[in-house]
């Protein structure tokens, strides 16, 4: 699956600790055959009986993703570019954490660790490293750029899955905190959305010593306090009906692998066609884009059906389906803990930027943020994009970031 690679090959590799081992990804070729006989061998359902996805995923969709990928993807395009960025692993406390690493040209540029979610990965983050490690060459300014610091999840893509129970945002965060002082940043920021966002959240309330502000895109903590969250403006009544009909009817995913995601995982490395219908069926907005892909042929940003088959392919190549999963079983109990413990978490130390995008799950009126956050600094409705923000809108998405550390460098 991976080998190493000398750091003299990657060009921006000036990691000197020897707790840094370079990466490489490397798929045998019997691997990605197997894969395209699984696709090929697939058992179908009967189509759904109703006209949108009240059902699940549709019929339609999932056969025009299948044809694609068994006949028309090639998984070797993406690993030659993941394969060009500068790309390691490191252990800490016991789980093996693999990175991209992406120094700026600009010298004074603000380290920035940012987070992926689920069903995403690394890949999802991919078209924003040029835009936040080189914004001249994007329209920005030099003052704008970034160090960028990409990990995959623990249990995700390329990082190991952890051994040992536990593995929710706090140890999460912890070991990013680890991660950016053994890359030598002793200043920077972190972003996340979906599991990035809780992430970050946690990183912003354990605030390490060089942590000097976050920013989410995803209120993740509404859940457990809808019913405390203002509802008096349209604007808080629209966000709460949405937040209502995720937790009634779009919580499917969620449920299951909060309570039992082992079971679920038996099919997820089983069968990739269960897999890409798993990871599709996540929230109605990024499913039609998805399917307008692969049914239509029309993309919507950069959710194409490449892009999107990069994805679906990482989790079934490093059979990553179940471990995934586990982080919501893992951040049930925490939520649970905490609840049972009445204490109240302690608030978020360091300035809060936020972005709310249009199409996200629940779109989150500033009074929300504000609640949760009153340490906030930076606010700002996007036009466009949805819950998948980086991955659908990398510009808007960098734009976004730009502005919101602007006033901490």
């Amino acid at each position: 699956m991976s080998a190493p690679t000398d750091a003299s090959s990657t060009a921006f590799a000036t990691e000197t600790d020897p707790r840094l081992t370079p990466f490489r990804v490397a798929i045998p070729d019997t691997q990605l055959a197997d894969l395209t006989h699984r696709i090929e061998a697939a058992r179908w359902p009967s189509p759904e009986l109703v006209a949108d996805r009240a059902q699940g995923v549709q019929l339609q969709t999932l056969q025009a993703l299948a044809r694609y990928w068994a006949s028309g993807y090639d998984w070797r395009r993406i690993e030659a570019r993941l394969n060009a960025l500068p790309q390691f692993t490191t252990e800490i406390d016991g789980v093996t954490i693999h990175f991209i690493h992406v120094r700026s040209k600009h010298d004074d540029a603000l380290p920035l660790i940012m987070t992926h979610g689920w069903p995403g990965s690394v890949i999802e983050l991919l078209d924003t490293i040029g835009p936040l490690t080189d914004p001249t060459a994007f329209g920005g300014s030099a003052d704008d750029a970034f160090h960028l610091v990409l990990p995959s999840l623990p249990g995700y893509g390329f990082s190991s899955a952890p051994t040992e129970l536990g593995w929710e945002n706090g140890p999460i965060a912890n070991a990013w905190a680890k991660l950016m002082d053994r890359l030598g940043y002793t200043r920077y920021v972190a972003q996340g959305g979906d599991v990035g966002a809780a992430v970050s959240d946690a990183m912003g309330r354990h605030a390490p010593d060089g942590l000097v502000g976050v920013h989410m895109n995803l209120l993740a903590v509404a859940i457990g306090i809808k019913d405390h969250l203002p509802a008096e403006s349209d604007e808080e009544r629209t966000a709460l009906a949405a937040l209502n009909e995720f937790t009634t009817d779009g919580y499917g995913y969620f449920f299951e692998q909060s309570t039992r995601p082992q079971t679920i995982g038996y099919s997820l490395l089983d069968s990739p066609v269960g897999l890409a219908a798993w990871m599709l069926d996540h929230d109605t907005d990024s499913y039609y884009k998805i399917s307008r892909a692969f049914v239509d042929g029309v993309p919507t940003g950069n959710l194409t059906r490449d892009s999107i088959l990069d994805n679906i392919t990482l989790y079934w190549l490093t059979g990553t389906g179940a471990s995934a999963a586990r982080w919501y079983w893992e951040f049930g109990r925490f939520l649970a803990a905490v609840g049972a413990s009445g204490k109240t978490p302690p608030p978020v130390a360091v300035p809060v930027g936020f972005t709310t995008f249009p199409d996200e799950i629940w779109a989150s009126p500033r009074s929300w943020v504000e609640a949760v956050y009153p340490s906030l600094s930076y606010f700002n409705k996007a036009d466009r994009g949805g819950h998948f923000a980086a991955w659908e809108e990398p510009m808007v998405f960098s734009a976004e970031l730009r502005a919101a550390f602007r006033s901490l460098r």
